[in-house]
Parts: C-alpha cells; structure tokens; sequence
C-alpha cells in the first residue's frame, strides 16, 4: 500500500476537531469520469480523498493521470493501493485476451474488457477507508447511458451496494449509513463534458485508452477511445488529447 501523490501528515492529524466539511472517498481511475465526478462533489462542498487501484491491469497510463487529476482536484490525500485482479484473468484489461477494436458500440453483450466484480471489489476497499475517515461517501464515476455494457455500472447495482454498506458497517449499524454517490449515472458522455468544461477542468491531464502505445498515446480504436470521441464531437468541445497528439 503506498500513497500516489500525498506524502503529508495523516489527514486526520491535520484537520481541527471543529471543522465539519463532509467528506468522500472518490474511485479515481485517472479517466474524464472519475475527473468529473470528483469535481462536482467538491463543488458541492465534500472533501476528497482520493483511492486510486492497480489492479494488474496491462498498462500504467492511467495511474499516472490519476496522480495528476488528484493534484488538480487538490484532494486531502491520494492513495494507491494493489490488488492484482490479474491473478484471476477474466478480463482483456488484465491481459486476457486481445482489447476489441472498431467495433460498433450500441452492442447488448457484456464485452470482454469487463473485470469480473470489479466495481464490488472497488467500492468495499472504499468502504473500508471511508468508515475509518469517518467520510459519509464513496464517489464513483459510472454512467449507465453511453455504454450500459457493464452490470456493474447500473442504478440498481449501487443503490443495492448502499444498502449493503449500512448492513455491513459499524457506522452504518449505528445510525451513519454511507452513500454512493454517482453524479455522472444518468449523464450521457457530451452531458459529462460540458458539465466538467464548465468547471474548467484540463480534460489533457485524464486517460481514456484500453491499449496506448507505450508512450502514452491513445490508439483511438478501443470502444473507451470511441467513446471519448464521439463525446467531445457531441459537446462540440475539442478534446486536448487529440490536440496534442495532432502537434
């Protein structure tokens, strides 16, 4: 377990008994959703601390935008924790099997790039360090409408996890039950991108892409890259990236 980009004194010593800002736990993939979301529960006054997983996935890219979306946001702490999924397989994004390319994207099947329990999995290790935070939320990213692919990802998923963690939580048991908080669930990806642009978040700092080159750069041909796309050309908006890869 190793902090990312906060190596200051524990949270708790810092804060004075007295001050009373709410406070979350934000999933922080590195990607423009998890980006967004933290930043709308900031602005609704919750401080973040932010968790970041290396679950074995095949490439580092987005822990790296991680530790810069968590600078951005200015969160309390951001930790880094491991958990190698990849010991289980089951999944492109941890090497097996190839990442799908051009393909059509209103698809009904789940796609190969799901980890299996993934979000379960992410979620209860938020769990754990809100309860000892005393933080009253977990934020998490997932929308449900661009790309409803992944079981994990629906409405009915998360309000089912939120009854859980009352049920299975001192705090929950004694009257502090924790929500889930998903501002982007029923945003499609253009509403997602507006949203951040009006709070002037650097879209070039997040990343998006199942299988970048080793450098980094996107290889805008996975169903995340296309996704992306299609939802700055909706918002109108140019996205940085693209920006950047064109100099």
């Amino acid at each position: 377990m190793t902090d990312g980009t906060s190596r200051a004194a524990s949270p708790e010593s810092r804060i004075p008994a007295w001050f009373s800002m709410p406070r979350s736990v934000l999933l922080l993939s590195g990607g423009l959703d998890s980006y967004t979301a933290g930043a709308i529960v900031k602005a609704d006054g919750y401080e973040l601390f932010a968790l970041t997983l290396r679950y074995g996935q095949v490439h580092q890219q987005e822990v790296l935008a991680a530790r810069s979306v968590a600078r951005a946001l200015g969160v309390a702490r951001h930790l880094e924790f491991g958990v190698d999924l990849a010991r289980f397989g089951g999944s492109a994004l941890v090497g097996h099997g190839e990442i799908p390319k051009d393909r059509m994207l209103e698809v009904s099947e789940i796609p190969s790039t799901y980890v299996p329990a993934r979000n379960t999995v992410f979620l209860s290790l938020s769990l754990a360090w809100a309860e000892t935070l005393g933080a009253e939320a977990i934020t998490i990213g997932v929308n449900a409408l661009d790309y409803s692919g992944y079981p994990d990802c629906r409405p009915e998923y998360l309000e089912a996890f939120e009854r859980m963690a009352s049920l299975a939580t001192r705090a929950g048991i004694e009257g502090r039950p924790f929500r889930i908080l998903a501002p982007l669930l029923h945003l499609s990806k253009a509403e997602i991108i507006k949203r951040g642009s009006s709070l002037g978040l650097d879209y070039g700092l997040t990343h998006s892409c199942y299988d970048p080159a080793p450098d980094g750069v996107p290889c805008n041909r996975c169903d995340s890259c296309r996704l992306r796309a299609r939802g700055f050309a909706e918002a109108g908006v140019e996205d940085p990236l693209v920006r950047g890869q064109a100099r």
